[in-house]
This record gives structure tokens, C-alpha cells and sequence, in this order.
């Protein structure tokens, strides 16, 4: 049996919140966490979730057979990496890592949120990389690193390292945190294994987004005239040097293992703790429609997220990781309805326009708009990230489709 354990604290300050305490027995893994007193007294404290109330605790968490990240509560998932970032971390340290150790051995400066560990000395955890955010200076270098690994050529431990601690959290693609000045971004590389332009095409559909008016964070493409473009995104859990806690929708529903949700189930979240739930909702609304009419495939709770803003209330974070699928079966990872199928459907997003307290008209004007400007947009927006020719109509059958129709007959 293997136990350990870190005080969890809060952004700069390192203000203590509770005590997250690590066991895994042979295949078995779980955790137990309970807040800080002093932590529940302070005016500026909230719950880390919506599962784990004051009033609670301590709160156990552990992996079923086949989900072992549910090892940890929701809220230290989210700022666990992701699959890519597990790889590079088992890469740099070994196999056989558990959940705590690729929690903890993921850079401190690039992890997801606020939440931050400390060990038994009061030392932040930081892993073994020492410069683990590269400049965004040295993009190219960074690209060539992730590259390498792909390919499964040999990297030093000091590259390894520095792409390990950088790697970030969300989804399974390669990519890294870099640094430009005083700004965080999270870099998303080309795959040696991409059939398509997919981070040309990322960045070219959140310029569609923001203009079918879906806050977005800020984009732009590097190296464009390489054959290894690579997505700047902005982190949008930074401000400055502070860090903006922040949780999916997955942890703000409560959902584990492999349990999917709806777009409702999340509307209920918001109608309870968001800081103006009305504007979250047609926001909500906005990114269901865009996410139909442009056939993205990546529409999960863990790729729906928010940002806490006080008092114990929270906002929608911008959108991210939208990815058009032509080829796609007509298939939402989210459900619209609880309890409702997963099909990608106009029509049934115009019938739960009730749930999300939208009036029809306003529905249907929403709906007529974003594919208007879909279909008027698209193709100008893949010219300005320099696909065009075939691969334009590789993707046509993502955004003219029998849905783009329907919504633009309203």
C-alpha cells in the first residue's frame, strides 16, 4: 500500500483550502479530501464543487475498473493532464504512475485552475522540470520536440522534461504551454499522424464562432507557412499572474466514469450557481446551434467549462476544442435533452428553446443568424488560415448540410 498526500491551496497566494489525502493498494486507487476550517470561515471561500459542500466531508473518490482518473474527485481531475500530457509524463518518469503523481507531476505553472499542492515542507509541488514554460520565442524548438516524440526518436531528459511539465490538460493531441511575456497560451501542434489541417481548421472555426457571437478566447495560427502549423489559444483561466479557479461541466454535474450528460442537466447547474444565468443561457443556447451546424464532434462535458467569478457563483468559460467532423456520424456527445437522444438535430434544439427560458422567436432569429453566417463564412475563414483547394471540400459536408438548411428555412 502506497499513501500520500498534499495540502491543497489557492492561486498565488497559496491561501490553504483543505487536505487531499492519496492510497492505491495494487490495482486499486482513492482519495479522501476535507476542507481547511479556517478555509470554511473565511468570507471569501466557496466549495470546490457543487458535491462537496461545507457542510460535508470528508469526501471520498475512487476508480472503478477502466476509469481510473475517478481516483480523484472532479475537481482535481480537471487539473490533472490529459491523455497526451499522461503520456509525456510516463515517458519522462516512467509506466505505473497513479492518478496523484500525474496530478502533482504536471508543471505548476501550467496546471488547470487555481488549485495548487503543497508537500509536507509547505513547498509547492512542481514535478522535476525546472523551466518547465517555454517562450513563445521558441515555438519552433517546442514543435520540433513534440515532433520527435511522435516519431518515437530518441529526446533528451531535459527536452523530455521541459514537454512533459508544459504539456497542459484537454484532449489527446499534442501540444504545450508556451509564454509570451507576461500571457500564458497553450500551443497546439500539428500530428504527424493529422490526415487533415485540424489546427487550421480549430482556429478558422472559433473565428466563425465569435462572429455567430460565442465568446471565444484569443486565437491565431503560428507558423503558417510550415507543414507544422500550430493553434495559439489563450488562457482564458489566467489573468495576469492570477489564477482563475475553474471546473467542467462533468465536475459541476457530479457525472463519473463513463456516465454522459445533457444540455439541460447543465442549464440546471447554471440556473442555481452561475452570476447572471440568463445570459448564460443564450450563450449555452448559441454554442448547442453552432455546435449542430458545424458538426463538431467534441461537444463532451469535459470540453464545457466555467470559471469562478465570487460569491460563490460561476460563469461559462469561452468556448473550446470545437472540431468540425465531416465524415461524422450525426451524433452529439452531449445530449440535448436529459434523458433525450444524442441526435445532432435542429429541430430538436428549437424545442427545448423552452428549457433554456428562450422565447421561439428568439429561438429561431438565434438559430436563422448563426447559419446565415455559417454558411456565408466558413469558407473565408479556412481561406484565412491558408486551406483552401480540396480540403475545402473535404469539410463542406460540416457546415452545408441537411441541418444548415433547416436552420436557415426558420
Amino acid at each position: 500500500m502506497t499513501e500520500s498526500s498534499a495540502q491543497v491551496v489557492l492561486g498565488e497566494s497559496l491561501t490553504p483550502i483543505g487536505q487531499l489525502r492519496f492510497t492505491q493498494t495494487g490495482p486499486r486507487q482513492f482519495s479522501t479530501f476535507s476542507y481547511d476550517p479556517a478555509w470554511i470561515k473565511d468570507p471569501r471561500a466557496f466549495t470546490l464543487q457543487p458535491d462537496m459542500p461545507f457542510e460535508g466531508g470528508p469526501f471520498h473518490a475512487s476508480a472503478q475498473p477502466g476509469n481510473p482518473r475517478d481516483a480523484l474527485a472532479g475537481a482535481f481531475s480537471d487539473a490533472a493532464p490529459d491523455s497526451w500530457g499522461r503520456r509525456l509524463l510516463e515517458r519522462a518518469y516512467g509506466k505505473g504512475l497513479s492518478e496523484f503523481e500525474y496530478l502533482t507531476l504536471s508543471d505548476d505553472t501550467c496546471r488547470q485552475g487555481a488549485l495548487r499542492f503543497l508537500d509536507d515542507q509547505g513547498k509547492v509541488i512542481t514535478g522535476k522540470s525546472v523551466e518547465a514554460v517555454p517562450r513563445l520565442l521558441d515555438l519552433q524548438a517546442i514543435t520540433a520536440i513534440a515532433r520527435a516524440y511522435e516519431q518515437g526518436k530518441d529526446i533528451s531528459a531535459e527536452d523530455m522534461q521541459a514537454l512533459a511539465g508544459a504539456g497542459g490538460s484537454g484532449g489527446g493531441r499534442p501540444k504545450a504551454n508556451v509564454r509570451d511575456e507576461h500571457v500564458l497560451w497553450l500551443a497546439k501542434f500539428t500530428s504527424i499522424h493529422d490526415q487533415h489541417p485540424i489546427e487550421q481548421i480549430e482556429v478558422a472555426t472559433l473565428t466563425l464562432a465569435k462572429a455567430c457571437g460565442i465568446r471565444t478566447p484569443e486565437v491565431r495560427l503560428e507558423l503558417a507557412d510550415t507543414p507544422f502549423p500550430v493553434a495559439l489559444i489563450q488562457r482564458f483561466d489566467r489573468r495576469g499572474s492570477a489564477r482563475i479557479p475553474y471546473i467542467s461541466a462533468r465536475t459541476a454535474l457530479g457525472k463519473t466514469g463513463t456516465e454522459l450528460g445533457s444540455y439541460t442537466e447543465i442549464v440546471d447547474f447554471m440556473r442555481t450557481a452561475a452570476s447572471d444565468p440568463k445570459a448564460d443561457f443564450q450563450e449555452l443556447y448559441r454554442r448547442l446551434i453552432f455546435t449542430i451546424l458545424v458538426s463538431n464532434k467534441d461537444d463532451h462535458l469535459k470540453n464545457h467549462g466555467f470559471l469562478y467569478v465570487g460569491s460563490g457563483r460561476w460563469r461559462l468559460s469561452p468556448v473550446f476544442d470545437v472540431n468540425p467532423a465531416p465524415d461524422r456520424n450525426p451524433h452529439l456527445e452531449t445530449a440535448i435533452m436529459e434523458g433525450g437522444s444524442h441526435d445532432r438535430s435542429i429541430k430538436l434544439a428549437l424545442d427545448a428553446c423552452e428549457f433554456f427560458e428562450i422565447p421561439e422567436a428568439d429561438a429561431r432569429r438565434t438559430i436563422r443568424t448563426a447559419a446565415q453566417r455559417i454558411s456565408d463564412g466558413w469558407r473565408d475563414a479556412f481561406r484565412q488560415v491558408g486551406v483552401t483547394g480540396a480540403r475545402v471540400r473535404d469539410y463542406e459536408p460540416a457546415f452545408i448540410n441537411e441541418q444548415t438548411d433547416i436552420g436557415l428555412a426558420l
